[in-house]
This record gives structure tokens, sequence and C-alpha cells, in this order.
């Protein structure tokens, strides 16, 4: 059995129930330890009291916002954890505000749980704590095109050495297509293993998300293509020399 001091532990400060249960569901199932915090004053004493890994931060809280909470961690506390900060508000104000105060990531609501999972391992990977598997460390499979690389296992996608946040069905389409990058996928196929449902033939849903995808990638590196369009068919893997399949060994 797991020694659960090898499991990092999270601090999930969110003061609606359903959204603080939802999150703690979230990191259990992808191997963490979270504990819950409903306020900034609670979150307070809890690090006063426990070490942590990683804080999972709402701005809007009773007793102590978000925005004290971090001042309090970061230059009262002198605490260097990373924090995600995870708030309804969304502007450009508000997430620069917030990193140069000290956040290291920015996730708005709502929210897709595969995100979270991936931000989360993310964050903890730079700092240098991973899950523990018992083992001095294990091999992670990641495809590596041009200047795209997917690692599969922590869904997450860099480019050139910038980490591009996709939804969950964004992930999914990415990797298939990398995955067998020879392929052209119809849209009636990505539907089918992406959603895990039937096509219909007039769902706009599938040209939406690749349509999202070439954007973050495109802003990330605009001399490149990664998605090509097969007219009449679907989508492909856009790639001017074989793709690459490294094999990464990751320190636990």
């Amino acid at each position: 059995m797991q020694d659960t001091n090898e499991i990092p532990r999270i601090l999930i400060v969110e003061d609606d129930a359903d959204i603080n249960r939802l999150l703690c569901r979230i990191l259990k199932k992808s191997g963490y330890c979270p504990e819950q915090a409903f306020s900034g004053t609670e979150a307070r004493l809890l690090l006063g009291t426990g070490s942590y890994d990683l804080i999972i931060l709402d701005l809007m809280l009773p007793g102590m916002t978000g925005e004290e909470l971090l001042d309090n961690i970061r230059k009262e506390q002198n605490l260097s954890m990373p924090v995600l900060i995870l708030s309804a508000k969304g502007s450009l104000e508000d997430r620069v505000g917030l990193l140069l105060e000290g956040a290291d990531d920015y996730l708005t609501k709502p929210f897709e749980p595969e995100e979270v999972a991936a931000r989360v391992c993310a964050l903890l990977r730079r700092c240098g704590r991973t899950r523990q598997d018992g083992a001095a460390g294990k091999e992670t499979q990641a495809y590596t095109v041009r200047n795209l690389t997917v690692y599969p296992e922590a869904r997450q996608v860099m480019v050139k050495g910038r980490e591009i946040p996709l939804t969950g069905h964004e992930f999914d389409i990415l990797l298939l297509l990398i995955r067998n990058p020879d392929k052209v996928y119809s849209r009636e196929n990505l539907y089918e293993q992406v959603w895990k449902g039937g096509y219909y033939g007039e769902d706009n849903t599938v040209n939406v998300h690749v349509s999202n995808i070439r954007k973050k990638l495109a802003k990330a590196d605009p001399d490149e293509e990664y998605i090509q369009t097969v007219w009449g068919i679907g989508f492909k893997l856009k790639h001017s020399r074989p793709q690459t399949c490294l094999l990464h060994k990751e320190a636990m």
C-alpha cells in the first residue's frame, strides 16, 4: 500500500461546496491527496499547521478574499508552493494582476475537469513533486512533431517549450491526430472517438474544436501549421517529416 506521505497534498480553497467536492473528486482520481477549506480564514489556519504541495484558490471567499490569502501566503508566511487560481473572474487585468502578485497559474470557471488535472500535474512537475509509483522512475511516452510535443499521460501540450492549455476534448482530438499522423479522420470518426456518441452529420462541434486547437497552436507558433484540412474528408496531422516518438524518463 502506498505511503500517503509520498502523495502530493493539495489544499482546495473554495467556498462553493459543490465545486469544492468536484475538485476533490478530480484530484483523488488523479492520485493526489486533497484537503478542503471553505473560506480564506480557514485556509490560512490550515496553512499554519500543515504543509501542502499545491493550492487551488478561489478569489471570492468569505472571511479573507483569495487575493488577501495569496498575499499572506507569499509575503507573511513566505510559502513557495504553487498556487493555481480558479475563479469566475476572467479579465486580462485580473489574470495578469494575480500572476504578478505570486500566483503560478490561472484557470477561469467553468472549467473542464481534465484541464484542472493537467494544470495541477504541470505545476507539480515544475516544482519537482509528482505522484509516487513505488519505483525510481517511469517511462512516459511523448509524441513530437516539429515544435509540438504531446504528453498523453500528463495530458500536456508543449509548443516551443511553452505549455498550451487545451480543453479535454481539444486534447483528445490532437492526441488522435498526432498518434496517427498519416491517417485522415473524418468528422464522424473524431466525434465518435472523442465524444463517444453517434454523429448525425449536422453538428458543428468538431469544426469548432479543431478551429480552437489551431488558434492556440498558431498563437504559440505562428510559422507552423499542425492540422491539415483534407477537403471532403476531414482532418489529419500536417507533418513535413516522420513523427518522432520519444520516451522520457521522469524522476519521481
